[in-house]
């Protein structure tokens, strides 16, 4: 058997800083072979990404590798001296961050900043950087590199920074590529293009790659080994099929039952119960014993080690050489709801219908500011939501899904069209009379942390709201009120003085549900309520939107691009491309028989948690144009494999295949 290119033995990292020291990464152990990729996953908090700076030996001021070794082709990189080590960096392994709008230099514009890898570790001078340059950026197929080459990084797209990111990565040919979260905040369009270019590079260059995610889908796509890795150690060890086939270890299988799919639309995801333990503790057994379904009595107190499964898969749990693997503490199923029985929305059942909503933004220039063009953002869009039933808005970043759910609240302010809202037209309220209608319709943010105030407490957070619309009566009532909020989004009333930095993504996301319910609304628009968190998590948020739509009939506008939630959660679903809704339909008609090509691309770029699993290969090429110069005909037909002559110089009316079920495109009529 050949030596692996990587070999991690024993790395144990701690984290100084408070009373006791954060055992972040604690004695973990794995190998690599060249060529290969492996997977590491697990929720936010595990570990993941101090194992990859530790690998770098790029930890943070108060991190400290404590013990173990991490050999590359035989050499201990732990033992190097940091001027060596500076030589090893970039050149034999090299890094690709999670975010690359963080991690480029925002006054370097890109070329020099890839030029500053090649030359730290070539001889190359001159034009000679140059060409590399040029060459690297065509690897990554950037699009006009020579051109791309002098801008800065915050006028590209999230995927042209992606690929600047791996083409600083590339530029000495690194026999080892970390790719921490590579595809997180990009759409599923983006990430199938940049997934394709690491699977690409990686074959044509021969490098192993250590790829970290929480994705399964990703995994599954690219992996051939699998990690599993919980609270700082890594608990399962698996080749990819095998793990997919029958993933070994409880927290494993729980990360499996937490993703939404079609089968589980009606039911309650399985969540996992509880957070990641606080890793400045000393365990006396299983780390996950605490949000176990499967413990046994002795998992607490008894540290787990490692067991056989088959095939060289391995689980550190109780469940595997044990004789009384029977006797479990306590056995929990997920619980099921009955599935809300899907209809053909009409207008006259509508809480809410959007009649041609435009919402253009000017552009000023000059002096006098003059405006010189408009950015349509959203440029005629019709839609319309039943009470108690949730339409899902998917599509690309940039296609103006939020300023659709803006708009409609007036949160911006919309150029034309009509909101009507239970039959009034929220557009021509005087400020007054909107005022009034706030309570009906609120809005949960992508982002909790950046909506809530970090100077308030929660209490007072939630209170706001109640105040300036006059709900909830005397102070005395508005205390229990918020009380029982808290409690319903399931969380404890005494967290209500606390500020938000104390609360992790989840709680800050049931906070911002909260928040939203403390006006009683009829209509919320959930904006990627769940697009920054773990599956874990996104299962428990799921199953409270869930439930609080079934007790209370609540209507949800649900704005997403992951389309595995979107199944689970929504009844009709909207394609929105550029500023318009491209097909419409119920959730099966759109997603089990797409019509427009760009829908057909979008689902067909979704990574799938099966290695074994065939899908079609339709990929979109190049970036979403610009609202401010849409293209002439149908917007997509640049980017579109089967355009004919005509969808360059017509816009396409709609083409009826149902009562629900509607797309714009020349292929059909």
């Amino acid at each position: 058997m050949n030596k692996p290119l990587l070999k991690v033995v024993g790395l144990t990292t701690l984290i100084r800083g408070g009373s006791m020291p954060m055992r972040a990464v604690d004695g973990i152990s794995f190998e690599i072979a060249a060529g290969e990729t492996f997977a590491l996953v697990g929720e936010s908090g595990c570990g993941k990404s101090m194992t990859a700076l530790s690998i770098m030996r790029l930890l943070p001021e108060a991190g400290e590798i404590a013990g173990g070794a991490v050999e590359l082709a035989g050499e201990d990189l732990l033992v190097l001296p940091e001027s060596r080590m500076r030589d090893v960096r970039g050149r034999r392994v090299a890094m690709i961050f999670q975010e690359p709008g963080l991690s480029l230099n925002p006054v370097m514009t890109v070329g020099a900043q890839i030029a500053e890898a090649v030359t730290r570790h070539t001889a190359l001078t001159g034009a000679a950087v140059e060409a590399r340059v040029l060459e690297l950026l065509d690897a990554v197929r950037m699009p006009d590199a020579r051109r791309r080459m002098t801008e800065y990084p915050f006028q590209m797209s999230g995927g042209m920074k992606q690929r600047v990111m791996i083409a600083i990565a590339l530029a000495c040919d690194p026999e080892l590529l970390i790719a921490d979260e590579p595809t997180t905040a990009l759409d599923v369009t983006v990430q199938a293009q940049v997934l394709d270019l690491l699977r690409e590079l990686q074959r044509s260059r021969g490098m192993a790659m250590l790829l970290i995610t929480h994705d399964l889908g990703v995994v599954a796509q690219m992996a051939q080994q699998v990690a599993v890795m919980y609270a700082g150690e890594i608990i399962e060890t698996a080749a990819v099929n095998a793990f997919f086939a029958g993933p070994a270890h409880p927290y494993s299988r729980k990360l499996f039952e937490s993703l939404p799919d079609r089968a589980g639309r009606g039911k309650t995801l399985a969540a996992i119960r509880g957070t990641v333990p606080a890793l400045t503790r000393q365990f006396a057994g299983c780390r996950f014993a605490e949000r176990c379904d499967s413990a046994l009595a002795h998992c607490a107190d008894t540290i787990p080690a490692w067991g056989a499964v088959r095939d060289g898969q391995r689980a550190k749990c109780h469940l595997y050489g044990s004789d009384d693997r029977g006797l479990r503490i306590e056995e929990r199923t997920a619980e099921s709801c009955d599935e809300v029985r899907s209809s053909i929305l009409t207008p006259q059942s509508s809480i809410l219908r959007i009649e041609d909503l435009q919402v253009h933004f000017p552009i000023r220039k000059g002096l006098l500011q003059r405006i010189k063009g408009q950015v349509k953002a959203v440029d005629g869009v019709s839609l319309s939501i039943a009470p108690g039933r949730t339409l899902g808005l998917v599509g690309e970043s940039g296609c103006g899904k939020t300023t659709v759910g803006k708009g409609l609240l007036r949160l911006v302010p919309p150029t034309g069209g009509q909101v009507l809202f239970d039959g009034v037209d929220l557009l021509t309220l005087d400020r007054s009379a909107l005022r009034d209608r706030r309570r009906h319709a609120q809005i949960i943010f992508q982002d909790p942390y950046a909506s809530l105030n970090p100077r308030v407490r929660i209490g007072d957070a939630l209170e706001e709201g109640m105040l300036a619309l006059g709900i909830g009566g005397g102070e005395e009532e508005r205390a229990l009120r918020i009380n029982a909020l808290l409690v319903e989004v399931g969380l404890a009333p005494d967290v209500k003085g606390r500020y938000p930095h104390e609360f992790s993504g989840g709680q800050r996301q049931r906070i911002a549900i909260a928040r939203a319910l403390s006006v009683e609304p009829q209509l919320i628009v959930c904006d990627e309520p769940t697009s920054a968190l773990d599956v874990s998590v996104q299962a428990q948020i799921l199953n409270l939107l869930k439930r609080l739509q079934r007790e209370k009939g609540l209507a949800y506008l649900f704005i997403s691009h992951n389309m595995a939630v979107v199944e689970y959660m929504a009844d009709e679903l909207a394609v929105m491309y550029l500023g318009r809704i491209v097909e419409r339909g119920t959730v099966a008609e759109v997603l089990h028989d797409p019509k427009h090509p760009y829908t057909r691309a979008l689902l067909a770029a979704v990574p799938v948690a099966d290695p074994k699993a065939e899908r079609p290969v339709i990929r979109v090429d190049g970036d979403l144009p610009s609202p401010v110069n849409p293209p002439q005909g149908c917007h997509f037909h640049p980017r579109c494999g089967v355009a004919l002559p005509c969808c360059g110089s017509e816009y396409p009316d709609d083409h009826n295949f149902s009562v629900s079920h509607a797309t714009r495109c020349h292929l059909y009529g």
